[in-house]
């Protein structure tokens, strides 16, 4: 199946709803890793739930955080978002979209320091691994996204440089995970 070809089937089943198919599985199980690598303790079936029924099923003593939930929904229209503008050039506004769409609603928005949809204002760590400090991040965005562009064509190794420098700068105060994976996601099905 060529990449034209996949991107048409998540497309078309992304419009008609269609339950089962690749588009529903891949919504599934793409939120429930991607938000599982950051913590989140839904199981896969919570998540399946949350999109089949956009309800939550808790057993009896088990709590859910609120965070965890919203995250979820915002996975879901993250990726249909990034489907609906797979063709187009990766742009920083599509990337700091891809963060608006995925950290709205979230506790993080009520704390005064936290920009939604926008680049970090306090410096982050990763692991060890210091990162790009706040104030020059948005010239390493638009640098990385200048060279990336500049490229003649692209590579899947190119995708994976263009996710290593990414988390290496670290844009976003929380969240630069699934909008890297999104991204690669997006990368991989242009290309």
């Amino acid at each position: 199946m060529g990449h034209q070809i996949l991107l048409d089937l998540l497309q078309e089943e992304m419009k008609m709803g269609l339950k089962g198919g690749l588009y529903h599985q891949t919504q599934i199980k793409l939120a429930y890793n991607s938000n599982r690598i950051e913590g989140s303790r839904l199981s896969e079936e919570q998540t399946r739930y949350i999109f089949e029924t956009n309800t939550i099923n808790i057993e009896p003593e088990e709590t859910a955080s609120v965070d965890d939930i919203v995250e979820t929904v915002n996975h879901f229209s993250c990726f249909d978002y990034m489907l609906t503008h797979a063709r187009e050039n990766l742009s920083e506004e599509m990337i700091t979209e891809f963060h608006r769409i995925l950290k709205r609603s979230t506790s993080d928005e009520r704390k005064e320091w936290f920009r939604v949809g926008d680049y970090k204002t306090r410096p982050n760590v990763v692991g060890d691994m210091k990162t790009t400090a706040p104030g020059e991040v948005a010239r390493a965005m638009t640098k990385l996204l200048a060279s990336y562009h500049q490229k003649p064509s692209i590579s899947l190794g190119d995708i994976v440089d263009f996710h290593h420098e990414f988390e290496s700068i670290h844009p976003f105060q929380d969240g630069n995970g699934r909008v890297s994976r999104i991204i690669m996601f997006k990368e991989c099905l242009k290309k």
